[in-house]
């Protein structure tokens, strides 16, 4: 097989000890399930998870398509670290935001895919813009598809696609995100994924039948005025949603951002803007640097949430949260935002593929909801063997009690929930339904529920462009 290009792989840590600030959070997965016996075993089985992506004559002329293959390897190769082969219409110029990249092939390259002439036989496969089926050579073979603010898959043998002649960049996002989803959890096990037909509607979240759910218009105001708490997995799965809207003026768009952290290689492992490049560098200032690349302006706000905050006439009113820590979420109201959109994952390697979104003002307060909740308990290391293999190596129980606090997670949760929220603020603009509360889990992504606000906020500007 001939390859016109590559990419180095990811710096991983297996040959070190491992710390908090290290740890792959997929193999985290592995390790506390039980399943391997050392993190080096754990890295050697997320090794053998590979991903092979068909681009078809669609993706040349339609920004919606490439928006789905960049996020099916933006969030594949950080999940699969076997490595994400691109294979068809790639050499095509680059029709959405990602700077220094003048071909789709660039931008994929950049992101850490392989540029190959066909794919892989034997590798799960996900086809874009793709008319007919390929081969039978690959063990999972789903279509990305999408149409309005509609996302999904389906397997490439049930033979058809939704129309895909027109949809909001969002809903490309959500589709790239649920192939990922689906591949993953077919090695992972699930008997179900792969063979099913998977996807939603953001217009119309609490309908079954996404394939002929409600639609929304694809002409749309765009939000400019956001401020952003919290910049790991969450707030940086906004980030690249909202870096793939359609905006005529980046420069219309205001961007606050807030946390006091700095990039670690475990960020690496979730969220969609960090590279090992990146690591040591603050938060605030990486994603600040991403957002004026594209031409939005920034400001930063480098303290926890909320920290005494108290947002002035001239700052951004509607705010989108992005942080697990459950006492910050109880203060989300208190700095004087009109609106907060917000997102918790799942925790655990039982529970990571959950999502629930809330928005507020809500029948409840964020403080109600909150207050008196504690943080997930601490995994329990000491049953799990690689764990106690650690400690064999000299790794002291409050290294390993560091370890056991970070949670599982995979990217291509934190981009499904950041669908979730950017839609929710897309259809505050554009006169959707709102809703107070979303959840739902990829593992049965039918079992969904969406509540509807039954309080409504109008008498503010959120900020909005074209």
């Amino acid at each position: 097989m001939n390859t016109q290009h590559t990419t180095e792989p990811a710096v991983v840590s297996e040959a070190m000890i491992p710390t908090a600030d290290s740890l792959h959070r997929g193999v985290k997965l592995a390790l506390d399930s039980g399943e391997v016996d050392s993190v080096a075993a754990g890295y050697d089985l997320f090794r053998s998870y590979r991903l092979a992506v068909l681009a078809g004559p669609r993706v040349a002329d339609s920004p919606a398509h490439q928006t789905a293959v960049l996020t099916i390897v933006n969030t594949a190769r950080r999940a699969m670290l076997g490595g994400v082969t691109v294979s068809g219409e790639c050499d095509v110029p680059l029709l959405v935001s990602h700077p220094h990249s003048r071909t789709l092939a660039d931008a994929v390259v950049s992101l850490g895919g392989i540029i190959t002439l066909d794919p892989p036989s034997g590798v799960p496969l996900l086809t874009v813009g793709v008319s007919a089926p390929p081969p039978a050579t690959h063990p999972v073979s789903l279509a990305v598809t999408f149409a309005g603010w509609r996302g999904g898959v389906i397997p490439t043998s049930f033979g058809c696609t939704l129309d895909e002649s027109a949809a909001i960049s969002t809903a490309a996002v959500l589709a790239g995100a649920l192939g990922v989803s689906e591949v993953f959890q077919f090695l992972r096990g699930n008997p179900m994924a792969g063979s099913r037909s998977v996807g939603m509607s953001l217009w119309s979240p609490e309908e079954p039948a996404w394939e002929n759910a409600s639609d929304g218009p694809t002409s749309i105001l765009l939000p400019s005025r956001l401020w952003l708490i919290g910049l790991g997995h969450l707030g940086q799965a906004y980030l690249w949603t909202l870096g793939l809207l359609p905006y005529r003026v980046p420069n219309d768009v205001e961007l606050v951002f807030q946390d006091f952290d700095h990039l670690t290689l475990a960020n690496d492992s979730t969220s969609l803007l960090t590279s090992p490049k990146l690591v040591g560098r603050r938060k605030t200032r990486a994603m600040a640097d991403w957002a004026e690349e594209r031409g939005f302006r920034t400001r930063l706000v480098e303290r926890l949430f909320p920290g005494g905050l108290a947002i002035g006439d001239d700052e951004p009113r509607l705010a989108l949260g992005g942080v697990d820590n459950l006492q910050a979420r109880a203060a989300f109201e208190d700095a004087g935002f009109d609106c907060v959109i917000e997102a918790g994952l799942g925790a655990g390697p039982s529970e990571f593929l959950a999502v629930r979104m809330h928005s507020f003002p809500a029948s409840t307060t964020a403080r109600k909801k909150w207050t008196g909740s504690n943080n997930p308990p601490v995994s329990p290391f000491q049953r799990a063997t690689a764990y106690t293999a650690l400690a064999d190596q000299g790794v002291e129980e409050c290294g390993l009690v560091q370890l056991a606090t970070r949670t599982v997670g995979a990217p291509f949760v934190g981009a499904v929930a950041s669908t979730l929220v950017i839609a929710e603020v897309l259809r505050l603009l554009n006169g959707g339904m709102q809703y107070e509360v979303i959840d739902l889990t990829l593992r049965d992504l039918n079992s969904r529920e969406a509540v509807r606000t039954s309080r409504r906020s109008d008498q503010w500007n959120p900020g909005y462009t074209n």
